[in-house]
């Protein structure tokens, strides 16, 4: 039992981290239905940010986790401006195309600038490194930590989209664009505002990652970026709510898998995951089947 609950909190510290990177594939695809796979570098970078904060500037976790934010908002915006915005009436796959091609871009250009080697986040001291036991059963400070700045984020989330006229007007965007521009929406503001939320989620999650696994690279985005897509595929892209359950349901599969099979089979579990769900309910568990006219 204790094995458990123990496999339980390992899984939503995971699922905090795919929930975040999967939220930004999810608003990105519900606004303009692009999947945008630089979106996974985008947290490589937040992570890289997060890391020289602390390493060169020698700041805490929580300022070196805004600065980290607020670059990796900044980068979500020009890559939106400068990759994204002029295709805006491109065909579908030409979108696909540049976003892979920024994707490695993104890769390649930091493995220029910082190498391709391993980089060792610096060890949490004092309340950071705290370690709670409860018989068996083992919580770290950053387990908690995970899960109090995702929840935070998602709460905020959640107030912007629902609550604020920047969030009605994503929503108006996401049903109908020319719709939206009619009654005075600037579309074109709303969808920089959608990848600069987006991006800021992920960097947030590359610090995290960082702080909880202690390692970085510049290739570190690609298969979590992947396991978040499946984590809103799963949910139904395009809509947060199921990014957030998808994040959280691949993080525990991911886990248990690990701890009661075989660590090398995660990763076949969670692809094979997404075919099952493209084959029973395409649309994903929160999403709903839309008939295309021809």
């Amino acid at each position: 039992m204790e094995q458990l609950l123990q496999q339980i909190i390992n899984g939503i510290s995971l699922g905090s981290i795919y929930a975040l990177i999967a939220l930004g594939y999810t608003m990105v695809y519900g606004i303009i239905k692009l999947i945008n796979f630089a979106h996974c570098d985008v947290y490589m970078l937040g992570a890289y940010v997060g890391y020289f904060c602390m390493t060169s500037l020698h700041l805490g976790l929580l300022p070196s986790l805004l600065i980290a934010m607020v670059v990796c908002t900044t980068l979500g915006v020009l890559i939106e401006k400068i990759a994204y915005k002029p295709l805006r009436n491109a065909t579908r796959i030409s979108v696909l195309i540049t976003a892979i091609g920024v994707s490695l871009f993104l890769e390649y250009g930091t493995m220029f600038f910082v190498k391709a080697k391993v980089r060792t986040y610096p060890e949490m001291t004092g309340m950071l490194a705290k370690t709670f036991h409860f018989g068996n059963l083992t919580i770290s400070m950053q387990q908690i930590i995970i899960l109090a700045v995702t929840i935070i984020l998602m709460i905020l989330l959640q107030f912007i989209v629902k609550r604020t006229r920047i969030g009605k007007a994503m929503r108006a965007v996401s049903l109908d664009q020319d719709a939206a521009e009619l009654m005075g929406i600037s579309v074109d503001t709303t969808i920089s505002f959608t990848f600069a939320l987006g991006s800021a989620l992920a960097g947030a999650a590359g610090v995290l990652v960082g702080v909880y696994y202690n390692s970085i690279n510049p290739l570190m985005g690609v298969v979590p970026g992947l396991k978040a897509f499946i984590a809103a595929v799963f949910g139904g892209i395009g809509i947060i709510p199921g990014a957030m359950i998808g994040g959280y349901f691949i993080g525990a599969v991911e886990v248990f898998v690990s701890g009661y099979l075989n660590s090398m089979y995660r990763d076949a579990v969670v692809f094979a995951i997404l075919i099952i769900i493209l084959i029973v309910r395409p649309a994903g568990l929160l999403g709903k089947n839309i008939r295309e006219k021809v």
